[in-house]
C-alpha cells in the first residue's frame, strides 16, 4: 500500500504494509540507515527519531500511525553535521563504537527544545532510556552542555 511520508523536509511516497515499523521503512525503503535498530522493543533508544519535533522510537511505530507528521531522522538535522548538537559531540569526542550515538543525539536535540539550559538531572532523566554498551554518559552529559551554549550562540 503507499503511504506518503513528510521526511527531513520532503514528501516520500513508499509501498509498505501499515503495521511496519517506522524504522524498516526509513531504513530498507528511503535508505536512511543512520537510525539504528537495536532491541526491536522501544528499550534502548538506538531508533529515536522525531515525530513533530517529539522523540520516539522507530522500531514500535508503525507506519500508518505517522500520518502527517514529520519525520525527523539523524540525516534530517543538518546536511554537513552543522547542528549545534552534533558539533558538541565532535568538539567533545563523545563517540566510541557510534551505534548508540543518532538515538543519543536525536533525544539531545528534543530535550535542549524544551530545556534550553538543562541540569545534569535533566539530561540524565531524558536519555536514561538511551543504552550505550561502551559507557560514554558523562560524555554525552557534558556535550549536552555545551551544544546548549552553542545554541545560546556561545563558543
Amino acid at each position: 500500500m503507499a503511504i506518503k511520508l513528510h521526511v527531513n523536509g520532503a514528501v516520500r511516497e513508499v509501498d509498505a504494509p501499515d503495521d511496519m515499523p517506522l524504522l524498516w521503512v526509513l531504513r530498507d525503503l528511503l535508505q536512511l540507515s543512520g537510525t539504528k535498530y537495536g532491541c526491536g522493543m522501544a528499550q534502548c533508544g538506538a531508533c529515536t527519531v522525531h515525530l513533530d519535533g517529539q522523540p520516539v522510537r522507530a522500531c514500535v511505530t508503525p507506519v500508518a500511525t505517522v500520518g502527517a507528521r514529520k519525520v525527523t531522522t539523524i540525516e534530517g538535522l543538518s546536511p554537513d553535521g552543522s547542528h549545534p548538537v552534533q558539533q558538541a559531540w565532535a568538539e567533545v569526542d563523545v563517540v566510541q563504537c557510534g551505534y548508540c550515538q543518532s538515538g543519543q543525539i536525536m533525544t539531545a536535540v528534543a530535550l535542549l527544545a524544551k530545556r534550553p539550559d538543562p541540569t545534569d538531572a535533566d539530561i540524565d532523566a531524558a536519555l536514561s532510556g538511551n543504552i550505550c554498551r561502551c559507557g560514554t554518559y558523562v560524555r554525552v552529559r557534558e556535550a549536552v552542555h555545551v551544544a546548549a551554549r552553542l545554541q545560546r550562540g556561545g563558543k
